[in-house]
């Protein structure tokens, strides 16, 4: 779906008879919400319509009682410090921001407008917020705990492969988080034996030296490193896997469902459903601050069937019993 076929569904399917609340929302302010994502903007549909759906079964419907302004870096993350200015600049209340790249521009945009995060590896690692339980300031959110899963990514594929010795580790060193997710990984492969190759991807050319580089080492394996621009390249990350016959884990399961093989993690929608509840509270008064940061409701284990076929893997039935979803 495109952002005119999406737009067209919030103002359109989305704007229902209203609600009691609805009504009581709609005679008094209308709400500016910004939204900035550092990935391309197909990356956002379902995860932008989650956040409108969210608000909308709390009384907030899009035409009636809020705006959005959305923009979408697609991948230049030096393009978010005048994005942030440019919400800033057009009076939002509240800015809703993807990845810890977005919300350390947005936090040296503003001073003042309430800032609620969204898929953070570590807010307090990367110097975004004091502690979880008391975040200071005027940013609060949802932390994805990339950091502390990157050892179990790899305990997973341990299990797949039971030989594995090598493994390439992909990640965006413009992502602050990118090291810190690093050296969990690292601590976690030196545990379990096995080697670890570090891969500094920023774009596209980047990605496919990578490949090109595990392919020739003979790398077992490949894990990724969450970050928004493996987001955006998920289609070729998947071709360029399948090409290079590596089995991968990743930290989103939409990488998954484009083609690779496992992901570990909570989802995207999950995420936004919390961010709606921060909108909410602040909406009514409340010091983005004084809201304690949360982290993830629920973990996923995506596991593709079809992907593994196609690598001439057999996974455990033990694993396959613990997943929540399983693509065949």
């Amino acid at each position: 779906m495109d952002r005119r076929a999406f737009i067209g569904t919030l103002a359109g399917g989305l704007l229902a008879p209203p609600l009691a609340a609805e009504a009581q929302q709609a005679a008094g302010k209308v709400y500016r919400i910004g939204f900035l994502g550092p990935a391309a903007e197909g990356v956002y549909t379902d995860s932008l319509l989650s956040l409108s759906t969210g608000l909308r079964e709390l009384g907030y419907v899009e035409g009636r009682n809020i705006v959005f302004e959305y923009r979408f870096a697609e991948d230049k993350y030096e393009r978010l410090p005048d994005l942030a200015a440019e919400l800033v600049r057009n009076k939002v209340d509240v800015i809703v921001v993807h990845s810890t790249p977005g919300t350390r521009a947005a936090k040296q945009a503003t001073r003042t407008i309430p800032i609620v995060m969204v898929n953070v590896a570590d807010p307090v690692g990367a110097g975004l917020v004091a502690s979880l339980a008391r975040p200071g300031g005027y940013i609060t959110g949802v932390s994805n705990i990339d950091v502390g899963l990157a050892g179990k990514r790899l305990e997973l594929l341990k299990e797949v492969l039971p030989k594995l010795s090598l493994v390439g580790v992909l990640r965006n060193p413009n992502n602050p988080s990118g090291e810190l997710q690093f050296k969990e990984t690292q601590a976690a492969a030196r545990s379990l034996g096995i080697k670890s190759q570090l891969f500094d991807v920023r774009d596209r050319k980047e990605l496919e030296s990578a490949f090109s580089v595990m392919a020739k080492a003979r790398a077992d394996a490949f894990t990724v490193m969450g970050d928004p621009l493996f987001l955006s390249q998920q289609k070729h990350i998947a071709n360029l896997a399948t090409t290079t016959r590596l089995p991968s884990v990743f930290a989103r399961n939409e990488n998954v469902e484009a083609g690779g093989l496992m992901s570990y993690g909570p989802t995207f929608a999950d995420q936004f459903r919390q961010a709606v509840t921060y909108v909410d509270k602040i909406f009514k008064g409340e010091k983005a601050g004084d809201l304690p940061v949360e982290n993830p409701t629920r973990m996923y284990l995506v596991i593709n069937l079809k992907t593994a076929k196609a690598l001439g893997l057999t996974i455990p039935a033990s694993l396959l019993l613990r997943a929540d979803q399983v693509i065949e």
